[in-house]
């Protein structure tokens, strides 16, 4: 009989990266647990990693190349696989030219470091236009707001829900997706403990999702009119004096608060559904808590006004204090920058100040 070993490793497919246990006999998988020591995901583990095991061990599961003769299936050599491969794309690329080329990258590899720090150097040769990703579904207001606000478009602060006061969520549902460009496993946990710690979750969607459910507030907004409340919400922290000093660099305030002057909580009320009062009174709670987040996800990127309701995001926390503060939204510190490597170390100096 084989000997039992015991793996710690992590689980890639999805984005946050849970930590596993995974015992072994040999070849074969006898369980799959979420890690307890894990510091980040503290044992929590989802039907997707325990399935893990189904896919390694699928009987229909390739496990070598194939190649197509006709209308069947041949098993090749790996060798054999890359060299073909190369040859196909030489060969279509002098035909038809490099746009006859086309490039998928996204999940899951945007979670394998090899694929994420050398990729670039293939793909970049092959010198396409046509590069399809899950970002161009889903998080491309999140990148261009960054982008024109920060600099780079990879400098995406994240809600430090383990230590804010109150949340704001517009547009996402933390509890199905372990908070997508916030990696939060255990997310239900993280937000009861909110609550427990006397904090306040208010979620602003159309439909009551699973995390409206155990929100302190839901507030049910009009489908692709998530712009207006925001719109309604800033206003109200520029014109009832709620706003609060911060130490970053801002140019362009005055600006923007001349340009949102007309976008009063009354008048955008109408527009999304949300009684003007009920707005104002968000703009209140929110700036009156010690620390604060204001979080939008997908729900507020895949609509007409994506990249503006991400830029108000942006402005929301930055006007009340809570942007690069602990409790409010942090720039990270990754296992690999993308943004320091592509810049050289620019951004060093604008890194949260928390570790």
């Amino acid at each position: 009989m084989s000997e039992t070993t015991v793996h710690h490793r992590a689980c890639h497919l999805c984005e946050a990266i849970c930590g596993l246990t995974i015992q072994t006999e040999g070849e074969r998988i006898l369980s799959i647990k979420g890690d307890p020591l894990d510091p980040f995901s503290r044992g929590h583990i989802c039907p997707k990693a325990v399935a893990l095991q189904d896919i390694q061990n699928d009987p229909d599961r390739l496990r070598r190349p194939m190649r197509r003769h006709g209308a069947q299936w041949q098993a090749i050599e790996w060798d054999e696989a890359f060299a073909l491969v190369a040859d196909r794309l030489a060969e279509i690329r002098e035909r038809h030219g490099s746009n006859a080329v086309a490039v998928y990258q996204g999940n899951p590899s945007v979670h394998n470091y090899g694929l994420m720090t050398h990729s670039n150097y293939f793909l970049g040769l092959l010198k396409t236009r046509n590069r399809f990703s899950a970002t161009s579904v889903d998080q491309l207001p999140h990148h261009l707001t960054s982008y024109l606000m920060y600099g780079h478009g990879l400098l995406l602060p994240v809600p430090d829900i383990d230590h804010t006061d109150f949340m704001l969520i517009l547009g996402g549902n933390p509890l199905a997706s372990n908070g997508s460009i916030m990696t939060v496993p255990d997310v239900e946990k993280r937000l009861k403990a909110l609550r427990v710690r006397g904090g306040t979750l208010v979620v602003v969607d159309p439909r009551r999702s699973e995390t409206a459910v155990i929100a302190d507030r839901h507030l049910f907004v009009r489908p692709g009119q998530d712009a207006a409340l925001l719109f309604g919400l800033l206003n109200t922290l520029f014109e009832e004096g709620l706003t609060r000093a911060t130490p970053l660099p801002v140019d362009g305030l005055d600006e923007v608060r001349a340009a949102i002057a007309p976008f009063s909580a009354e008048a955008m009320s109408a527009r999304c559904g949300v009684p003007a009062e009920t707005i104002r009174q968000l703009a209140r709670d929110f700036a009156a808590a010690d620390k604060a987040a204001c979080y939008g996800r997908m729900g507020v990127s895949t609509q007409a006004f994506g990249s503006l309701c991400q830029w108000l995001v942006q402005l929301i926390n930055l006007v009340t204090g809570n942007l690069d503060r602990v409790g409010g939204t942090l720039c990270t510190e990754p296992a690999v920058d993308l943004v320091e490597t592509t810049t050289g170390g620019h951004f060093a100096a604008w890194r949260s100040r928390v570790s």
